[in-house]
């Protein structure tokens, strides 16, 4: 029988240690002289103590290292757990919603989606808008430690391809884990307040940078803004592009850079394709907004930078509306959103590896077709593809497309118009953020989607972010029987 000791005992800490994140928004509320402390004071104290008590109840099972099943229930299980307490304050204090909204904004803060539920934004407590972003950064830098050191290992998508990269949490190299981890937090926080520091010296306020700067490297999207991006100058949209496509980045090139090797991030080949390609769509935007509808040069190339990239990060970030551009543009945005950015950063969607991995197996089987009795080796940045990272990466796409698909069809059953099922399906199963189409807000917010709708989004978000088998798994027999 599993033993889920272990994986109470790290649940558990962590939420105790979100009870005690609590309080800085509950701080920020508290000077304002804003009431609603109190509500972030009440869902502290029962986060800490549920977490501290969960902790106290399994700490005589963690003698040894975690095994490969109980990997699988703690990712899922943090993604779960973490996003029900973190709902708390919304439902206790501002903007006191019920739990469906509640848990939907949450679950969208910590998977880093960046869709809402909530409208009036700008008149939200201080502390309710920090949250947010707290959220979000806290899952941004959540999904960098899972893909570094928990998916090699349990070998979802292709994963395992990095496994001598990243570190095993089996048995005895625990303390490995723990120490990328470390260099991991350190990386992450430098980034952040680099880029605090940036918006506000380009005009932010201190508040609103740290808010952005949360979300912009979790490439999150939240905003305190209802408008988003779009009251901001071009600097601070630009500045925000160079953030968020250096959390797209692999973060462990990010350590082997201050460990004074710069040259594995140049060489990394999903670094050079994601540049590439985000080059690529960028340039084919211009040109057809330039040439098919007349748009001055400059503003177009501002506007279609920040948004390119936003998408392509799985931000969300908006700065106006890109229906208006016409039928092509939309559609590259809607293709770059299903790549997404690097492994291991705080990207979502499928990721460029895959996506390279795909492009090197179906040339690598014309070249075998055209010659067949050569040995053709699948070959990416100088290393050989093993066969079952090929079979994983496969069985990826086609559970992402089958996902996806089932998703859309889902939502339009609960009475989402098609556009608005397709764009919802897609924001939420590649974790971006901005849903298109009829029953959406003028700020993009989802309120107006019936509750059975949301509830579907809840659950593609989740199992989006944590790369589909990995929580998928769990509902198979044989994953409990053995």
């Amino acid at each position: 029988m599993l033993d889920l000791r272990p994986v109470g005992y790290v649940i558990g800490l962590l939420t105790a240690t979100l009870g005690v994140l609590m309080l800085f928004p509950m701080a920020l509320d508290l000077a304002a002289g804003n009431p609603n402390w109190a509500a972030f004071a009440e869902s502290a104290a029962v986060t800490f103590v549920c977490g501290l008590l969960l902790a106290l109840a399994c700490a005589n099972g963690t003698g040894s290292g975690l095994s490969l099943r109980q990997s699988f229930v703690l990712t899922t299980g943090v993604w779960i757990v973490l996003p029900a307490f973190g709902a708390l304050p919304l439902m206790l204090g501002a903007p006191g919603v019920g739990l469906t909204d509640a848990m939907f904004e949450s679950m969208s803060g910590m998977t880093t989606t960046g869709t809402t539920v909530l409208t009036g934004l700008d008149s939200l407590p201080l502390g309710t808008n920090l949250w947010r972003a707290m959220l979000q950064w806290l899952g941004g830098l959540g999904i960098v430690v899972v893909a570094l050191i928990f998916l090699p290992v349990m070998k979802v998508g292709g994963m395992q391809f990095f496994r001598a990269e990243g570190f095993d949490t089996l048995g005895k190299v625990l303390p490995r884990a723990l120490d990328i981890s470390s260099a991991l937090v350190q990386i992450y926080v430098l980034i952040t307040l680099g880029c605090a520091a940036t918006f506000w010296l380009l005009g932010m306020d201190g508040y609103e940078a740290v808010i952005h700067a949360l979300s912009a490297v979790s490439t999150g999207g939240f905003s305190n803004r209802d408008t988003s991006f779009t009251e901001f100058s071009d600097a601070l949209h630009y500045a925000a592009a160079v953030f968020m496509i250096l959390s797209t980045l692999p973060f462990i090139r990010f350590i082997q850079l201050m460990q004074g090797h710069p040259l594995p991030m140049w060489q990394d080949g999903q670094v050079r394709a994601y540049l590439r390609w985000t080059l690529y769509a960028i340039g084919a935007i211009v040109a057809w907004r330039v040439l098919a509808n007349g748009e001055p040069v400059l503003h177009t190339l501002h506007d279609s930078v920040f948004n390119v990239v936003s998408i392509f990060s799985g931000t969300g970030y908006g700065s106006g509306d890109v229906l208006l551009w016409g039928h092509m543009p939309f559609v590259v945005l809607l293709i770059v959103g299903l790549i997404g950015g690097c492994t291991s950063s705080t990207g979502c969607s499928v990721k460029v590896f895959r996506y390279l991995v795909m492009f090197q197996a179906i040339r690598t089987q014309i070249r075998r077709i055209l010659m067949p009795f050569s040995v053709q080796p699948v070959r990416l940045d100088g290393r050989t593809v093993e066969e079952d990272v090929i079979n994983s990466v496969i069985v990826f796409f086609a559970m992402f497309v089958l996902s996806f698909g089932l998703l859309a069809v889902a939502l339009s059953m609960t009475g989402l118009p098609p556009r608005t099922a397709l764009t919802a399906a897609w924001t939420s199963i590649a974790d971006i953020g901005p849903v298109w189409g009829p029953m959406v807000g003028p700020t993009g917010a989802v309120d107006a989607f019936p509750a059975s709708a949301k509830w579907l989004l809840i659950a593609g978000m989740l199992v989006g972010r944590l790369e589909l088998l990995s929580v998928y798994v769990l509902f198979t027999v044989r994953f409990w029987s053995r």
